[in-house]
């Protein structure tokens, strides 16, 4: 079977080493006679996949033992509602920027829990760029920003100084460019968009900041305390996705970590829309500064022309391509594990079409 070249804004491409790896775990795990799928949580073997999974994060993130690194299930759309459960004190409330479909999400849950104050937003102008020039003052619980917005092809170049806890959903461009990780209290993200399979959420935070909501007897399960007492396994872990999550994660470490990936990624995001800049057929949705290094969200301008160019995109073996339904247009994703042959594929297409 042809590989095609896969371009699905999630579940995402994974390194083609970690299908292999996956692949034979499920036939026999580590030469045990057992698949990965009917192993105990609580054998030997998975406990230090957990363990290992858990530890490489806090090292590609260079972060230190006052963190703690979870893997949860629900998604990250289930963080929408665990952060302002755990972090949001009882009368408090929250500043969040709203940027896209998933940021409107968390507030819409937050709001649920508590006050929410929407310090920015580009709701209005279709979230087509990043707000900025906003403040967040200690009044706040806690500051919560969503930094690449899949849908609309936007990204947050740099955070604001908060003087607050700072909350960010990564998911899908987590391990992707070199951030400063100590800025943040809490880290987010759903594995599905460029760290492993659906079915498994990282959560990476500072301990310290727990406990403070004035809140008793929280519901076990949304307790962050209590995941991390039981070491990400309060209840029967996704066992497969963090496994695949991990392999995924070793051969980020292998390839050169975080600072290698984002050269990769600036070749290939460079590659795309220099020719969506000088090609008069395609436009993106967003302004040029917030442009996404992951998700890159484009329109054709000649109707007339889109049947050639789905044609000749499928032809090439092309897949994923088609943009999200609430904005139409196309969206190339280009998470870590795409390859720059894939993304000038698209541009000799594109080119083509006359």
């Amino acid at each position: 079977m042809n590989k095609k070249h896969n371009f699905s804004a999630g579940p995402c491409i994974l390194p083609q080493e970690v299908f292999e790896k996956s692949a034979q775990a499920i036939l026999n795990f580590n030469g045990i006679g057992l698949s990965i799928l009917e192993i105990s949580h609580r054998s030997k073997d998975f406990v230090a996949v957990m363990d290992e999974a858990r530890a490489i994060v806090k090292r590609l993130m260079n972060l230190g033992e006052d963190y703690e690194v979870l893997y949860l299930g629900g998604g990250a759309s289930l963080q929408f509602a665990m952060v302002p459960y755990n972090l949001m004190k009882i009368g408090g409330k929250a500043a969040y920027v709203d940027t896209g479909t998933w940021a409107a999400g968390a507030i819409k849950e937050a709001k649920k829990l508590g006050n929410v104050d929407v310090v920015g937003s580009s709701k209005e102008k279709n979230y087509s760029f990043i707000p900025k020039n906003y403040t967040v003052g200690s009044e706040y619980d806690y500051f919560h920003c969503t930094s690449n917005n899949t849908i609309y092809g936007t990204q947050m170049k740099s955070f604001p100084e908060v003087n607050t806890l700072m909350v960010c959903d990564m998911s899908s461009d987590i391990f992707s460019k070199q951030v400063d990780f100590s800025k943040f209290d809490l880290i987010y993200a759903g594995a599905q968009k460029n760290m492993g399979p659906a079915g498994v959420t990282l959560v990476v935070i500072k301990k310290e900041i727990l406990g403070k909501t004035g809140r008793e007897n929280m519901l076990s399960m949304l307790d962050y305390s209590q995941h991390i007492a039981k070491e990400s396994m309060y209840n029967t872990p996704p066992v497969f996705p963090v496994y695949a999550s991990l392999l995924t994660l070793q051969h980020l470490e292998n390839n050169g970590g975080i600072a290698a990936a984002e050269i990769r990624n600036n070749a290939k995001a460079t590659l795309l829309y220099d020719e969506i800049d000088h090609n008069p057929l395609f436009e993106t949705f967003c302004e040029k500064e917030d442009r996404s290094l992951m998700n890159v969200s484009f329109k054709l301008l000649d109707e007339n022309k889109k049947e050639a160019f789905d044609n000749a995109w499928k032809a090439a073996g092309i897949s994923g391509l088609n943009g999200h339904r609430s904005l139409g247009g196309y969206r190339a994703s280009l998470y870590n594990a795409l390859p720059l042959e894939s993304v000038q594929v698209l541009v000799d297409v594109m080119k083509s079409i006359k």
